[in-house]
């Protein structure tokens, strides 16, 4: 009985197989949708436009259609005015739904105050995006989202023409291109924003902009940008910059003691970033050379700043690694481990012994909202319907990260481009992209500090995708709004 049951199912499959009609996206279409919000206390009415616009080759053939989300206010200035804000995520591999769903558009998650997921999952007005400032593109690259590549006269893919850092900056930006004539966007002022891997591809895209497509930016937003030349440093740096998460982490399970735990958070901070760059990093420097009574201050100190034990940063030479610290600080508390993107996320492992955490807390939990609200928001809001699957993560590895200059590319922007202003924007207990990797990310794009004024930093007290805490959503948008109406020209002359 079982046995017929299972070939039933199987022939059936095959004949549906062969008579369905091939599941495809169009490589050029839109769908227009209208309607109406509440957004800052204001009433915006809108269009989303959502749809696909091709990538081509060097003779005119498509290779790509990239999938995006359009968002232009209908009730207030002309297009030459208003500003337009240019939405990527990161990955990289990831979709463009984090931030459109969950921080700028005009509809957001329905989740906790504090961004845990809820039942029924679902939808709700966004009051605080910046729609009423921007208009706004949310753009899903190559195999995110709905976006596919297309194979050519039966021929693979070539991959190095999307998949990695410095092509992936190129398609994009000719891609912007296309985008800007269609909608007559050419003599709007122009954001980018990107968050985590999205920082660097903004970063990038900044330069390539200006140098290959001649399209000039007012401002870029980096939102828990990953900078990868920190990353791949020694651990003198990269090693030294992660102590202030760990405290803010540790601030936050409560596990400091009584000095630093009365404190503020951004009260606590700053002591402890002082101590990361002007005694840790020259520790960290020195190695296996580094003499035992210093060795030994260090990690009376940083037993202090981080909740661990001395004789555990001891063990790891001062050098605390970021997935044993998720796994270690509630090690003999309860067990419980702590979240890689947001650390105020509990997870359980299969035992309390072991160097790093079964799984992302933090992750899986989001997952939980996003996927089933974005797959609903697009078929039934804004009426973008087919069979394709919405790649939450995309099949874009290996990604090629060599020839990384986007730090200093960004640096040329500005340099080149008068208006051009930058924004850092991360949360305290972000323990993948952290806020003080931001930071010294910002300092060091400008070497000569003769552009400093055009740099600035917000820490938010939540994690990676800080906005999905209801207070930081209001004060990340706000910040954001106020960069955005700061640095538009106002009819002053680009020049020093």
């Amino acid at each position: 009985m079982t046995r017929y049951y299972v070939l039933t199912i199987l022939t059936l499959f095959i004949v549906f197989g062969s008579t369905a009609q091939e599941r495809s996206l169009p490589i050029d279409t839109t769908v227009v949708t209208t309607h109406s919000a509440t957004i800052n206390g204001t009433n915006v009415n809108y269009t989303a436009t959502t749809g696909t616009q091709p990538v081509w080759d060097d003779m005119g053939e498509p290779i790509a259609s990239l999938f995006y989300t359009y968002y232009k206010r209908t009730n207030g200035k002309a297009n030459t005015e208003r500003p337009l804000l240019i939405s990527f995520n990161g990955g990289p591999g990831s979709a463009s739904v984090w931030m459109h769903i969950a921080y700028t558009g005009p509809k957001v998650l329905k989740i906790d105050e504090e961004g845990y997921p809820v039942q029924p999952y679902g939808i709700q007005d966004n009051p605080y995006s910046v729609l009423d400032v921007a208009d706004i593109v949310f753009i899903n690259p190559a195999n995110t989202g709905y976006s596919r590549t297309i194979p050519a006269n039966g021929k693979d893919v070539d991959r190095k023409k999307f998949f990695g850092i410095n092509a992936d900056i190129e398609y994009l930006a000719e891609w912007l291109t296309t985008f800007m004539s269609r909608h007559n966007r050419w003599s709007s002022p122009k954001y980018l924003i990107g968050e985590s891997y999205g920082g660097t591809r903004v970063a990038g895209l900044a330069l390539e902009l200006q140098e290959a497509q001649w399209m000039y930016l007012n401002g870029v937003i980096m939102v828990s940008p990953a900078d990868y030349k920190v990353f791949e440093s020694d651990p003198a740096v990269s090693s030294a910059l992660n102590l202030p998460y760990f405290a803010a982490a540790a601030w936050f399970h409560e596990m400091l003691p009584s000095r630093l735990q009365q404190k503020d958070l951004t009260e606590m901070l700053p002591e402890v970033e002082q101590y990361a760059v002007n005694t840790l990093m020259p520790a960290l420097a020195k190695g296996g050379f580094i003499g035992e009574t210093e060795k030994n201050q260090v990690a009376d100190k940083m037993a202090e700043y981080t909740g661990l034990s001395k004789k555990v940063i001891l063990q790891n030479n001062l050098d605390i690694p970021t997935r044993f610290f998720w796994k270690e600080l509630r090690r003999d508390r309860d067990g419980y481990t702590i979240g890689r993107l947001d650390s105020r996320y509990l997870g359980i492992d299969k035992t309390d012994a072991g160097d790093g955490p079964d799984y992302s807390a933090e992750l899986t939990s989001w997952l939980h909202s996003f996927t089933p609200a974005i797959n609903y928001y697009i078929r039934e809001h804004l009426n973008f319907k087919t069979d394709i699957k919405y790649n939450m993560f995309g099949p874009v590895h290996p990604w090629d990260r060599t020839n990384n200059n986007v730090r200093d590319g960004l640096r040329k922007a500005m340099a080149e481009n008068p208006y051009l202003n930058v924004m850092f924007q991360s949360g305290y207990y972000d323990g993948a992209t952290t806020y003080f990797n931001a930071k010294y990310t910002m300092w060091n794009i400008d070497p000569s500090g003769k552009m400093k004024d055009r740099l600035s930093f917000k820490g938010y007290r939540s994690g990676h995708m800080m906005y999905l805490r209801r207070a930081d959503l209001e004060s990340a948008n706000n910040d954001l709004r106020a960069f955005i109406n700061n640095t538009q020209a106002k009819g002053k002359s680009a020049k020093y």
